[in-house]
């Protein structure tokens, strides 16, 4: 559920006494309870009771075996119902004995242990927690660590952490003891708490003992307890009990959560798409809906993980969408002054009239705007031709008016068709034609209307940005076919940048690779152009790879990842019909989706090179740290220099260094130091700890290919294809790489530093110290 903007939140308020009085009339449908204990509406498609309810999943009970009764969501399950909001979408329950997490008695004596978060039933029908707003919380513990990871059965589940936290304490007896919450915030010692941002219906617990050294039935705080609950509700039980300890019984003590409900809730398709019965579309036929009122209308429904769809009362009415006479009339005349009304006030349906009362004129939005008209006596002689001037007046007007509003459309139309007539020739509209010209269906199919755009991104609203690349601001939308889609953004709206801009649309149009972002159009009706390729849903390979703590993508991964992109690059240079040289490899523009599976992205700066040349003279472009020095000194442009930055992505996914920033002791960059201790022979001491204990044999061969990669000279580099089969080689055989080619071992032999071989490590540090003079100094676009 999005973020409720401030007009809402004034009509909601606005609404809300008109709202409790169509409540009772409004909430259920006839014969059918409507209340139950401490809960005074049950508000259709909620039911309680058989033919009460909208479908399975909204059913209710009403447990009258507790004095008061208690609300339960479906056939006595062990939610208990706090209230439902039909404006949110959204249900406040509590799970009945309070705890929130299956028996953690498996952590006393073990390091390890699982728990897992049930109680919603199957997949949760229409039920999921709601995004961001509850929290994973570990309270009276020490040394323990938390992830919550996804349930099983759900859409992409598996060993996907979605939140987790530590709780450590004091290495004293007395610092160990139970926590005393005097402000109800967790800071991480004795107890820890942390955002679920990911809603879904069922949660699987992994945590962990962080000293294993100490007995934990020696824990004056004893075992754990692991909570999933709404946010805010620790901060309320800690002022409710004045700061002493929680109770050390939570049987009597729900703990709430807060709940996503949506029509028709059904997991997301293997590819992200929304399923046809999850819609509004998809429900469009008569009956099929569940958007009852003549007055409501139907809103899709999404989060990561599913999909549905709600109803809504129409603007000036209020009320349940869900029944047919469910959404009435708001009397906006009752409190006129709350809408800006301060002169006479006429209701009508949905909306209301507003003007000064009879005898006076002025501003009727102002208070006491409205003063009496100092008109002059009027003989009754000259009453009816005064009656006779204001008739024929008025129907002047009203005919001059209507002129007007014509002519002013016909002008905006115009001007408007005009406006991206100039913007499409401003932003190269005749440029990528020119581009795509044998391929005019290309053309024509990516050409995406504005106003798709900007129904997609909410008007490209600041909450759907996803982040800034080297070209612009990307934003996240749906189209109207249902594609997730990110949208770039030029920052701006100059020649180069433009011409950058129609190039990377020219060549991603001509591009088809399971391992390079997939283009879907573009958009040149606005003063900045738009770019619109498919949504990769799970960051970069630098967000992956450069995370806090031991432990990052396993070995096995960053190979895979390796040979996807070599076979992209590969790709790029020599199956399409002009070659494409990508000229900003580096791990910021290498996406990774659910399955970790790479996208090679931003084309902005690639170029294409004839296939009877071997290389072009070009200004230098590229990122510090992954620039190939060659190309940088004397400005030529060929493969090798896309060979160059992949070798550099190499080093950084062994070592786990960053390229643009390393520098060792001796004041060597990240790729010099690299060579010099592959050529001491002493490759361990710079090697990511991870990558020591998994690769094997596996990590020397790509550390050796990594070295002919980076060489200083771009004629002893191999190619792109070579260095692709080389890997898969790598993969296949564990680490005992048999030759590809003759070519490729002489490669090898001129260039890989031994530490028996007579080219040792003077000639290394001769070569490198040009690299070493430009990465420290070289300063350059990008």
């Amino acid at each position: 559920m999005g973020s409720t903007s401030a007009a809402s939140l004034i009509s909601l308020a606005v609404l809300l006494p008109f709202l409790l009085l169509v409540a009772a009339s409004s909430a259920g449908l006839p014969n059918c309870p409507t209340s139950c204990g401490d809960v005074n509406s049950v508000p259709y498609p909620f039911g309680i009771g058989a033919g009460c309810y909208h479908s399975p999943g909204f059913n209710l009970t009403c447990d009258r075996t507790r004095d008061p009764p208690r609300l339960l969501l479906g056939d006595g399950g062990v939610f208990h119902v706090l209230n439902i909001s039909l404006a949110n979408a959204t249900m406040r329950a509590a799970r009945i004995g309070g705890i929130n997490i299956t028996s953690l008695d498996g952590l006393r004596g073990a390091v390890d242990g699982r728990a897992a978060w049930r109680g919603l039933g199957g997949d949760g029908g229409p039920y999921a927690l709601s995004d961001g707003s509850n929290e994973l919380l570990i309270v009276r513990c020490c040394d323990v660590l938390a992830q919550l990871t996804a349930g099983a059965g759900e859409t992409g589940s598996g060993n996907v952490t979605i939140s987790g936290c530590a709780s450590f304490c004091p290495g004293t007896a007395s610092g160990r003891a139970l926590l005393s919450l005097s402000d109800g915030r967790c800071t991480g010692v004795g107890c820890c708490q942390m955002p679920i941002s990911i809603g879904r219906a069922s949660y699987d617990v992994q945590y962990r003992r962080l000293d294993v050294s100490r007995p934990p039935e020696h824990d004056p705080a004893g075992l754990p307890l692991v909570l999933i609950a709404e946010q805010g509700w620790l901060r309320q039980q800690a002022a409710s009990t004045r700061g002493s300890p929680l109770p050390v019984n939570l049987d009597e003590t729900p703990v709430p959560v807060l709940l996503g409900w949506a029509i028709g809730s059904a997991p997301l398709g293997q590819d992200g798409t929304l399923l046809d019965n999850s819609t509004c579309s998809g429900n469009a036929a008569p009956g099929r809906s569940a958007c009852k009122s003549r007055h409501s209308s139907c809103r899709d429904f999404a989060t990561a993980v599913r999909s549905g769809y709600v109803c809504d009362c129409q603007q000036g009415y209020a009320g349940n969408p869900y029944l047919a006479k469910g959404c009435q009339d708001v009397n906006e005349c009752e409190r006129p002054e709350d809408y800006g009304c301060f002169g006479e006030c006429i209701n009508q349906p949905g909306t209301f009239q507003c003007r000064c009362p009879p005898g006076t004129q002025g501003n009727h939005t102002q208070r006491n705007g409205c003063a009496v008209s100092p008109l002059p006596p009027a003989s009754s002689s000259s009453t009816g031709l005064s009656i006779g001037i204001g008739v024929s007046s008025g129907v002047v007007l009203i005919l001059l008016a209507l002129l007007i509003v014509v002519l002013t459309r016909k002008h905006k139309h115009r001007r408007a068709k005009k406006l991206r007539e100039r913007f499409f020739q401003q932003n190269r509209g005749q440029l990528l034609q020119q581009l795509v010209a044998q391929r005019a269906d290309i053309a024509e199919r990516m050409i995406i209307p504005l106003e798709e755009l900007e129904k997609a991104t909410n008007n490209f609203d600041k909450a759907r940005e996803l982040g800034g690349g080297g070209h612009g601001t990307v934003y996240k939308g749906i189209l109207s076919d249902l594609h997730v889609v990110a949208i770039k953004r030029s920052k701006i709206a100059v020649k180069r940048e433009i011409d950058e801009f129609i190039n990377e649309v020219a060549i991603l149009s001509q591009i088809n690779h399971r391992n390079v972002v997939k283009l879907f159009g573009c958009c040149l009706e606005t003063e900045v152009p738009l770019l619109v390729y498919e949504f990769i849903p799970n960051g970069t390979l630098y967000d992956h790879l450069h995370v806090i703590g031991p432990r990052s993508l396993s070995w096995q991964d960053r190979l895979r990842i390796a040979i996807e992109m070599a076979r992209a690059i590969a790709y790029l240079h020599s199956a399409v019909s002009v070659p494409i040289i990508h000229r900003d490899i580096k791990s910021t523009n290498v996406l990774l989706d659910d399955t970790l599976t790479s996208k090679v992205a931003d084309f902005g700066a690639s170029r294409h090179i004839p296939v009877d040349r071997s290389g072009i003279t070009t200004k230098v472009q590229g990122t510090i740290g992954y620039l190939d020095p060659t190309y940088y000194y004397t400005r030529r442009l060929t493969e090798k220099s896309d060979v160059y930055s992949f070798g550099v992505i190499l080093v950084e996914l062994l070592t786990r260094k960053k390229p643009f920033s390393y520098m060792s002791l001796e004041d060597e960059g990240l790729v010099a130091h690299f060579a010099t201790l592959l050529t001491k022979g002493s490759l361990t001491d710079i090697l990511d700890l991870q990558v020591s204990e998994e690769g094997g044999k596996e990590v020397e061969e790509v550390a050796a290919l990594a070295a002919t990669c980076i060489t200083l000279t771009g004629e002893d580099r191999p190619t792109m294809r070579q260095i692709e089969m080389a890997l898969e080689s790598i993969q296949a055989s564990g680490g005992h790489v048999a030759a590809i080619q003759k070519s490729e071992e002489d490669i090898i032999e001129r260039n890989l530093p031994t530490t028996q071989g007579a080219r040792n490590n003077q000639e290394v540090t001769r070569i490198y110290s040009l690299e070493d003079e430009f990465m420290l100094s070289a300063r350059y676009p990008r």
